[in-house]
């Protein structure tokens, strides 16, 4: 029985969603394409008259994930008002975002797999991360493009670093000890905490 285009459209997102999601959780090699199909909800056949591989669907679904992580991030800086970097900060660390990551930072989940690929998802990886540094810059309290620049990169750099860390220990004080402290650690740039 065909489907209709609409009808393969949504299948073909679904299964987009599903994947981002699994593959935070399990990383790539943690999902095969059969478990994949199921937990869509369709059968394992419809897979290869979607994607060429599994390889394109990994691209697909990393750069569903950048771009969701890219809005999420724009949301904040909106939202967030005169301090949109310890709104960010605070979002990022929290301990929802860091028992959940099937639902957080594509970065932070599979960054470890993308720098060990050559693949385009490096590349959109990279381009993602160029681009939140960008924002973070704009957010830094100094007027030298040099320091926002380089506060951006550590800012980045702790906020995902720390992230791989709370979720890598065994230990449930410590996990959130690393949290708290990054997160201190990102408050402490806004004007009123810190004079430059």
């Amino acid at each position: 029985m065909r489907v209709s285009r609409e009808q393969a459209a949504l299948n073909r997102g679904r299964i987009i969603d599903v994947a981002s999601k699994l593959f935070r959780e399990r990383g790539f090699d943690g999902v095969g394409v059969a478990d994949l199909m199921k937990a869509a909800g369709l059968t394992h056949g419809g897979f290869y008259g979607n994607f060429a591989s599994k390889e394109d669907l990994i691209e697909q679904a990393c750069s569903r994930a950048l771009q969701k992580s890219q809005d999420i991030l724009n949301q904040t800086v909106e939202l967030g008002g005169k301090d949109a970097l310890g709104a960010i900060a605070e979002r990022y660390l929290s301990t929802t975002h860091r028992d959940h990551p099937g639902e957080g930072c594509v970065i932070a989940a599979l960054g470890t797999e993308v720098a060990r690929n050559s693949s385009p998802v490096r590349a959109a990886f990279t381009k993602a991360i160029r681009s939140a540094i960008e924002v973070l810059s704009t957010l830094i309290p100094t007027k030298s493009k040099r320091l926002k620049r380089e506060r951006a990169l550590a800012v980045y750099s702790s906020l995902v670093g720390a992230l791989v860390l709370a979720r890598a220990v065994d230990d449930q004080e410590l996990s959130t000890e690393i949290l708290e402290a990054t997160l201190a650690s990102i408050h402490s740039l806004h004007p009123s905490s810190n004079a430059e």
